[in-house]
């Protein structure tokens, strides 16, 4: 499967290729998790800007005077720019390398933060708009890393924890812009109170924003010294002028099984973006004057999401179970959300902290499993193009989700909008079930460990688990 999948190329570069490979020194490297945590951390701030306005949803609209729609689209707006954009980053991504993507993310993400301040006043809704654009383009240059970071520079026994802990930013930083906008922008009367408050809300997330951008300048390295797996070994001894981004993506378009887990992420993702966009109207419109619980019913979503994704990275790499458990956080997800679909009208907000956070726990935690069954499915492809598509697809669902749900809402009610979700939970998951779990980057590495011991070399395994201990 893996000779297949590569480009054609002349037998002599080949056999050159796959020799290198095979005696190369495959060693982890201490950075490793420097890059990652780092990585997290800036991905946590962006993620942080785009939830910030949607988790006070209500006390946005008065203060800029405008629609509970316009402010929903500070949202979307993540969404959209990423569509027309993930094919030039993701080229950039595979011709220029990690710690380019890197540097521009971060300093947009920065950039972003600071355009914010300057619309501070009730007419300046244009500037807060413009700088939400800017943070939203910053997304384009995260979304898609988690994978690549992981295969670049983790092992093959720790690789989907790593990925697990770059997405665990991203859901983090979900988790703090629903945790901390409501208790620092309280709902007051007063115009410029509310705009003190504001203040320092966005003066915080610049500081930390230009903070981590230093960072990246400093620590954030292109790729470890020495491959940190077989699989990863024989991607960098393939020659140059093998690769082709065109090719790369028509191959792409042309894998069934990946076609499939693209709607199947999109279907999940998408309705995880409606239902995190639009919570705050839907507790504020059963709870009234809520707004702090409406935002730690958004971080208990999140918090308990980050925990199924830690452990399903652990489980993905004791066991490599990909198909199945992908299948078995998907029914969950289904029945978490019809769960806290008929206990959010019940009255009982203690009630719809438990659904919601079982909601959360297999819903959020299923974004690493699409990103590691996607590399799997897709080797040798870049994991930056499979997961690139993967966004894609969340992102178009996620606007037509948004804004279904919210018309829905509007006119039949919260229980029609959230059952309008369940519909397509319920249809991914019939889905999920057609993939084959057609395992080729695994199947590299075995390949590989058995050419070295071929050959007479130690293989992977004893190295790999002395390089643990920290070696670099």
């Amino acid at each position: 499967g893996m000779v297949q999948q590569e480009p054609a190329a002349a037998p002599g570069l080949a056999a050159a290729g796959e020799a290198a490979a095979a005696t190369a020194e495959v060693r982890l490297s201490r950075r490793r998790w420097a890059v990652v945590l780092l990585f997290s951390s800036y991905s946590l701030c962006n993620a942080f800007q785009w939830i910030q306005y949607s988790s006070i949803n209500n006390v946005f609209v008065r203060f800029y005077g405008v629609s509970a729609f316009a402010i929903d689209w500070l949202s979307m707006s993540y969404m959209l720019t990423y569509i027309p954009l993930l094919f030039p980053v993701a080229w950039l991504l595979d011709k220029r390398g990690l710690r380019l993507i890197a540097l521009a993310g971060s300093a947009l993400n920065a950039l972003g933060a600071w355009v914010k301040l300057g619309s501070l006043k009730p007419h300046l809704f244009p500037i807060t708009v413009l700088g939400q654009v800017i943070c939203s383009l910053a997304q384009v240059f995260i979304l898609g890393m988690p994978s690549r970071i992981a295969s670049v520079w983790f092992g093959s026994r720790e690789v989907s924890t790593a990925c697990s802990i770059a997405v665990f930013g991203n859901q983090l930083g979900i988790a703090v812009g629903f945790l901390v906008p409501p208790v620092l922008v309280p709902n007051v009367e007063d115009v410029e109170k509310l705009a003190y408050h504001i203040s320092i809300m966005f003066f915080m997330a610049a500081g930390v924003a230009t903070a981590l951008f230093i960072l990246v300048v400093i620590v954030f390295k292109e790729k470890p010294p020495h491959p940190p797996s077989r699989a990863q070994a024989l991607i960098q001894s393939r020659p140059t002028e093998e690769y082709s981004y065109v090719q790369s993506i028509l191959r792409l378009l042309r894998n069934a099984n990946f076609l499939l887990l693209m709607v199947t992420y999109g279907l999940n993702t998408g309705c995880f973006y409606a239902l995190s966009t639009l919570l705050n109207r839907m507790v504020i419109h059963h709870y009234p004057g809520e707004e702090v619980n409406a935002g730690r019913i958004g971080l208990t979503i999140v918090l308990s999401g980050m925990a199924g994704a830690l452990i399903s990275g652990i489980w993905l790499d004791r066991t490599k179970t990909y198909k199945q458990t992908t299948l078995v956080v998907y029914i969950m997800s289904l029945v978490g959300m019809i769960a806290y679909t008929f206990t959010l009208s019940l009255g009982h907000l203690w009630v719809v902290f438990v659904t919601a956070g079982m909601l959360g726990f297999f819903m959020t935690g299923y974004l690493p499993l699409g990103f590691e069954f996607a590399a799997e499915l897709t080797y040798p492809e870049s994991e930056g193009t499979s997961s690139g598509l993967l966004n894609v697809a969340a992102q178009i669902f996620g606007i037509a989700f948004t804004i279904g749900q919210g018309q829905i809402m509007d006119r039949f009610g919260t229980k029609a909008g959230n059952l309008f979700l369940c519909s397509f939970l319920f249809l991914g998951t019939v889905i999920t079930a057609f993939i084959k779990a057609d395992l080729r980057r695994q199947q590299a590495n075995l390949d590989n460990e058995q050419t070295v011991i071929r050959s007479g070399e130690r293989p992977e395994g004893p190295r790999s688990s002395s390089a643990l201990t920290g070696c670099s």
